[in-house]
C-alpha cells in the first residue's frame, strides 16, 4: 500500500469488515480501539455504525433484532434508530452514539472518533 493509500485509509477510520460479512437485518459486534461498535445492515442494504451498548443497561445491541432502521435491545426491549441513535421506546431515554462509516468497494471503515449524532461516547 502506498503512503497516499495508507493516509486515505486512515482518514476513513478503521477497517472493520467486508460488506459481505454483513447479512441483511443483522448486526456484527466489533471492537474498534477497544470500543464496542455494532455494525448493522438493514433490510434495504444500508450499513450503520452505532455504539454497541444499550444506554439503559450494559447489554450488547448487536445481539438484538433489526427491523427497518431500528435495532432492539434484547434485554428490555428498547429500540434505537440506526440513523440517529435515538431511543424510540422505553426504558432507554438516552441516545447511543452513531459513528462515521465509509464503504470503499467491499471494505467497511468506522471512525469512532467522529460521532455523528453528538451522543457521548460512554464506556461500560
Amino acid at each position: 500500500m502506498s503512503a497516499e493509500s495508507a493516509a486515505d485509509a486512515s482518514a476513513r477510520g478503521t477497517l472493520v469488515c467486508q460488506v459481505n460479512d454483513l447479512s441483511p437485518k443483522q448486526a456484527l459486534r466489533i471492537l474498534v480501539d477497544d470500543y464496542p461498535v455494532a455494525v448493522v445492515k438493514d433490510s434495504m442494504g444500508n450499513i450503520y455504525a452505532i455504539g454497541d451498548t444499550c444506554s439503559h443497561e450494559d447489554v450488547s445491541l448487536a445481539e438484538g433484532d433489526v427491523a427497518g432502521c431500528t435495532i432492539e435491545c434484547w434485554g428490555h426491549g428498547s429500540q434505537f434508530d440506526l440513523r440517529t441513535g435515538e431511543p424510540l421506546s422505553l426504558p432507554a431515554f438516552e441516545p447511543v452514539p452513531t459513528f462515521a462509516l465509509t464503504v470503499d468497494g467491499t471494505d467497511v471503515y468506522v471512525d469512532v472518533d467522529t460521532i455523528t449524532n453528538g451522543a457521548p461516547k460512554t464506556y461500560y
